[in-house]
């Protein structure tokens, strides 16, 4: 017996523990309080995640920044002062512009570009017009770039030499490869089949 009066005292304190502890309760209120909240986040959520690819979009699969190697018709040792000579990007490349203006940004890709001995100054530019991004041409007699569709002009230091264009040339990076015939120009490498 005295046992069964040690449980039933037990269970006592039990539910007289139970009866003094205070049982927390969710309103009405504070469930559809919840409930809006959470549906209100869902909407912006779903309303903003679309903007927000188109803003920062992934890099297309297999893309990957790297400096790619070109060869040139003309060694860098041999280009004379106000000589350019004009490379193309290899297959599944593009190289990446420095600076812009105009129709060109930096971050903008290239497929051409010039490098040009200009004063003893070697310099890279982007094969790109800043006007609307035709492929300029090297003028040798007039020592000018020419774009082809508008008639603009370009010195042979990048900038605008007569219109319509408004903006210099852009920049391509570049260092000096393995040897004289060979630079490295910053790009872009793509997976075979995309460009």
């Amino acid at each position: 017996m005295p046992r069964a009066s040690a449980v039933a005292c037990y269970f006592s304190i039990a539910i007289a523990s139970e009866a003094t502890t205070p049982t927390r309760t969710v309103s009405r209120r504070t469930f559809l309080g919840w409930w809006m909240a959470s549906l209100i986040t869902a909407t912006t959520v779903a309303a903003i995640a679309p903007i927000l690819v188109y803003l920062w979009p992934p890099p297309p699969k297999g893309e990957k920044d790297t400096d790619v190697k070109v060869a040139l018709d003309t060694p860098i040792n041999q280009l004379k002062d106000g000589q350019a000579v004009k490379f193309e990007a290899p297959k599944d490349t593009a190289f990446t512009m420095v600076d812009g203006g105009g129709d060109n940004a930096a971050g903008d890709l290239a497929y051409g570009g010039y490098m040009v001995n200009s004063g003893g100054k070697m310099t890279c530019f982007a094969i790109n017009c800043s006007h609307l991004g035709c492929s300029i041409a090297i003028n040798e007699g007039a020592k000018t770039f020419d774009c082809p569709c508008h008639g603009s002009r370009f010195s042979l230091d990048g900038n605008v030499f007569h219109g319509p264009a408004v903006a210099p040339l852009s920049h391509l990076k570049w260092k000096q490869g393995e040897n004289a015939s060979e630079i490295m120009v910053g790009g872009k490498s793509f997976a075979a089949g995309q460009a």
